[in-house]
């Protein structure tokens, strides 16, 4: 059985290593970057457990604009209250729990929270690879994005959660 926390300091060892196991050394979020999102958005910041064990991680900032910057990944600050867009700068699942939900699980729970905050999108960006599992979840490609992060091409993902009238 899944469940899933907000993130505490606890866990950072364990964040680490699946970060470093799912994305590249240039792409991965750093120790530091990880100790600054859980000071400061550990309300967007959320662990998935099985059996006690850490098994993935979603995080990322209430950003005032629709899309990543690469500035995100190194500066983080305090999340707004109500509004803004919930940025998704890393979803992460240990390679022995991918395709059990894990990673469904994270994406539900952030968007729940999204909801309840009335956050006017969630965003995030991805490798060309992984734009058809995100359309899954109702994601729209909005192209490709600005960012230069890791040294690869990234697309902009976008799902509307809250409209304004």
């Amino acid at each position: 059985m899944i469940k899933i926390r907000n993130v505490k300091i606890d866990d950072l060892s364990q964040l680490v290593v699946i970060e470093n196991l799912c994305f590249s050394r240039e792409e991965a979020a750093t120790k530091h970057a990880f100790e600054k999102r859980i000071e400061l958005i550990s309300d967007s910041f959320f662990v998935a457990e099985a059996d006690g064990e850490i098994v993935g991680l979603i995080n990322g900032p209430v950003i005032d604009k629709a899309y990543i910057t690469d500035d995100l990944f190194s500066l983080t600050k305090k999340n707004q209250d109500i509004g803004g867009h919930q940025s998704i700068l890393g979803l992460a699942v240990s390679p022995l729990f991918q395709k059990h939900g894990v990673a469904a699980a994270l994406l539900a729970h952030l968007e729940k929270e999204a909801r309840t905050n009335k956050r006017e999108t969630i965003t995030l960006t991805c490798k060309k690879d992984l734009i058809r599992f995100y359309e899954r979840f109702g994601y729209h490609n909005m192209g490709v994005s600005s960012s230069k992060h890791g040294g690869v091409t990234w697309y902009n993902m976008c799902k509307t959660i809250h409209k304004f009238d």
